[in-house]
Formats: structure tokens, C-alpha cells, sequence
């Protein structure tokens, strides 16, 4: 995986005209359910945060492209499990991860609105949380309302940490 987020930062490097369209793509499979479990591409976003600074990739279409690409796969997720419900679990390759669903469904309704923002960040419940909101019928406008503000916020922090970590790691090879 690591050399897939090399792959994919080498080549936004190299065609930064592509970057933002390759962005929003990551993001949006990072945040479909099904897709998210199979290729996580956390690491491939983080890399093309370090490139912002180094190539002066503008940040503002990066981050509205990654904030954009992760709505909109969280929003498809919601659809997904709002219309097919308990059919969901029985689906590859969530029926190979029986407790996944059990768990954003325990998750969304302890937290409420709130899970969204918190399952955008960690791993496994980016993918189950907006099923489980779908299939729970969280009330749809709240949901949307906390999937685009936190996929915004979650894209801001991705890029953000690769740009801080190429500004740290340029600051210690000139000082070494």
C-alpha cells in the first residue's frame, strides 16, 4: 500500500494539472463503503498534502477536491444502506467483516450526529458509519450537514499533516 501512495504522489508531481481530480477520487473511495475496506488511500492523500509545499500545488482546489470526493462517498453510503438495509451485512466483502456493521450501528447510536464527524477519522468506521446511519434512518439533512462539514475538516487535516511532515523533514535536512 505504501507503494501505491508513492506511485499516485510521484505522479501528481508530475502532472499537477491532475492532481485535484486524482484527489477527489481518493477521497471518494476512502469514504464509499466497500470500497474504503479494500484500498485505503489515507497514505496516498497525506502524500500529496507533502507535495503542497514542495511544488506549490495550490492547497484551496486540493482540499475542496478532497473535502468534496469524501461527502460524496459518504453520502452514496448513506443512500446505499438507506435502501438496502439489512441486505447490507450479507454483501462482499462486509459479510467477511460480520462485526463491522454491529459496530457503527452501536457507534451511531450512542453519538448520534456527532458519529459522523468521529467516524470520518478512524479507519474501519469511515467505511460502516454512514451505512449505519443509512439503515437507522438518521434523519437525512442532519446527516449531510456532518458529512460535509467533517469530510472537509478530515481532508483539511489529511493534507495538512503531509505538508507539516515535508516542511519538518526539509527543516532537518538543512540543518543536518
Amino acid at each position: 500500500m505504501e507503494d501505491f501512495g508513492r506511485a499516485v504522489a510521484e505522479f501528481v508531481r508530475d502532472h499537477q494539472a491532475w492532481a485535484a481530480p486524482i484527489v477527489f477520487l481518493l477521497a471518494f473511495g476512502e469514504s464509499l463503503a466497500f470500497i474504503s475496506l479494500l484500498i485505503p488511500a489515507w497514505g496516498a492523500l497525506v502524500a500529496i498534502g507533502a507535495l503542497i509545499g514542495a511544488s506549490g500545488i495550490s492547497f484551496w482546489p486540493i482540499w475542496l477536491a478532497g473535502g468534496l470526493g469524501a461527502a460524496l462517498g459518504d453520502w452514496i453510503s448513506y443512500w446505499f444502506g438507506y435502501r438496502y438495509k439489512e441486505q447490507v451485512a450479507a454483501m462482499w466483502p462486509l459479510s467477511r467483516y460480520p462485526d463491522l456493521l454491529p459496530r457503527g450501528e452501536a457507534f451511531v447510536r450512542k453519538w448520534g450526529i456527532p458519529s459522523i464527524f468521529i467516524g470520518r477519522f478512524f479507519g474501519p468506521l469511515r467505511a460502516s458509519v454512514p451505512l449505519a446511519a443509512g439503515i437507522f434512518e438518521m434523519e437525512h439533512v442532519r446527516f449531510q450537514v456532518a458529512n460535509f462539514v467533517s469530510a472537509l475538516v478530515w481532508a483539511a487535516a489529511l493534507l495538512l499533516f503531509g505538508d507539516v511532515i515535508a516542511r519538518v523533514t526539509e527543516w532537518l535536512w538543512r540543518t543536518v
